[in-house]
């Protein structure tokens, strides 16, 4: 038995539901003039080892740019980055082509600049993605001076040398906000705006990048790795993207998008919004498994350790089989079990192969253990939204985006109004979480933080 499973295939066929990119036909449309903003032109990306930075790199690596820098505190992911661009062997790889470990809010990522710079595009995915960064005050203060208060230093910085086009990626969580990461993301949008005269700003707000980096769906597979359980929420509905739509989305955004805009995909609530338990599901079926649905975190536990002890003896009898031709009591001979090499996915599942094997005789479907439950965190929105009553919206320039075109631009005054109002907070000895809430609402009306007590570190 070997396994073979096609990730991306499995992405377009059961998550996106698109067999074609959804920004195809923007690509299409706008091929020339991307090539006159591209070609030729000197790029900058920071948080280019994740998963959206590094779609960002290999959608832009499709035209003929004259030098790509990579910035990315992720040492190993900036390794990966370029062993996976060489190996490929499709991008367009200018002559000069560096990487940095480094920091952007650090001052060697000044020296960097000024040393090789003016850069034409700059684009930035540095940012805490998650909601689990509101745990408690230390995560909230990284995480705010991370999406909020280092983009204000790196603002100053491009003001030295304006590039022709810079984007800052921004989140759906932005609008009507009910976490702290949605409410730093949506300080961060109005705080690029207070540059949009000064320097071409352009962000996106868009759905999941489905199996990203940190994301729940690649979790299942860790998991699966690891031969440890699943747990997945119920009625959390989100929509998606493809790791390659999102930088497509992001390039198209950032050189296409005109200063102030903040683009978004054009999804259909009924069409292309599902649960995390349908993905969970569909992804077990693919391979070849049913959910063995537990009532609680410890069951769940309790059979991946049972299964997991099958699994040894059934290696050793594949083992003992493999080597003189014996046959298990009562049935015939175990057959190779070696695992596939294909996707790389396939290659880090030790564990399907045996139960599929295990139960070939009487051709039943092997399972792994799941624990669905109610979501009952923090900061958790059971649904997706791109934009907000007021909001005006562009649906004519782009094919499959749309383009807020009114955002609410502050001066810079009010800006560090509020920023100087949350260091004093950090920097007193009575900072709560609540305290911060409150006074990012006291800025953000439509900040509505849902707040349990609970976290997604106290889950599976």
């Amino acid at each position: 038995m070997t396994l073979d499973f096609d990730l991306d295939g499995f992405i377009r066929e059961k998550v996106t539901k698109r067999e074609r990119s959804l920004l195809a036909a923007d690509f299409e449309r706008y091929d020339a003039e991307l090539h006159a903003r591209i070609d030729g032109k000197r790029v900058l990306v920071i948080g280019g080892a994740g998963t959206i930075g590094s779609n960002y790199i290999k959608a832009i690596l499709r035209f003929n740019v004259a030098a790509l820098y990579v910035v990315d505190i992720n040492e190993n992911g900036l390794t990966e980055l370029v062993r996976d661009l060489r190996s490929a062997g499709e991008a367009r790889i200018p002559q000069e082509f560096v990487t940095y470990p480094v920091n952007f809010g650090d001052r060697v990522f000044a020296k960097l600049f000024r040393a090789h710079g003016p850069f034409d595009i700059v684009a930035n995915f540095a940012a805490h993605k998650h909601v689990r960064s509101e745990k408690d005050i230390f995560s909230i203060e990284a995480m705010l001076e991370n999406n909020v208060l280092r983009a204000r230093g790196l603002l100053e910085l491009l003001t030295e040398a304006p590039p022709q086009h810079f984007f800052c990626v921004s989140t759906d969580k932005a609008a009507n906000p009910v976490n702290i990461m949605g409410a730093s993301k949506k300080l961060m949008e109005e705080l690029i705006m207070a540059y949009a005269d000064r320097i071409p700003i352009k962000t996106a707000r868009f759905a999941n990048v489905a199996f990203s980096n940190g994301s729940l769906p690649l979790g299942f597979l860790e998991r699966l790795f690891k031969r440890q359980p699943w747990a997945c929420p119920l009625g959390i509905r989100r929509f998606f993207v493809s790791p390659q739509e999102s930088g497509e989305l992001c390039l198209m955004a950032s050189v296409m998008g005109e200063s102030g805009d903040i683009v978004f995909p054009k999804l259909d609530e009924d069409r292309d919004m599902i649960p995390f338990e349908q993905v969970a599901v569909d992804l077990l079926h693919a391979l070849g498994l049913e959910p063995d649905v537990c009532a609680s975190e410890a069951e769940a536990r309790e059979k991946c350790r049972r299964s997991a002890l099958v699994h040894r003896c059934g290696s050793a009898l594949v083992d003992e089989t493999e080597a003189g031709g014996r046959r298990p009591e009562g049935g015939e001979t175990v057959g190779n079990t070696q695992p596939a090499t294909g996707s790389g996915i396939s290659s880090g599942i030790p564990t399907l192969s045996t139960y599929a094997l295990m139960n070939s005789r009487t051709n039943e479907r092997s399972s792994w253990p799941v624990y669905f439950f109610e979501s009952d965190t923090s900061g958790e929105k059971t649904f997706e939204e791109f934009y907000t009553p007021g909001e005006a919206l562009d649906n004519e320039k782009f094919v499959n985006l749309g383009v807020v075109k009114n955002a609410k631009r502050r001066g810079l005054a009010e800006i560090d109004a509020i920023f100087e109002a949350l260091r004093a907070l950090f920097e007193s000895k009575d900072v709560t979480k609540a305290k911060v809430v409150e006074v990012l609402r006291d800025y953000l009306p439509n900040f509505a933080h849902i707040e349990t007590g609970k976290g997604l570190d106290q889950k599976m």
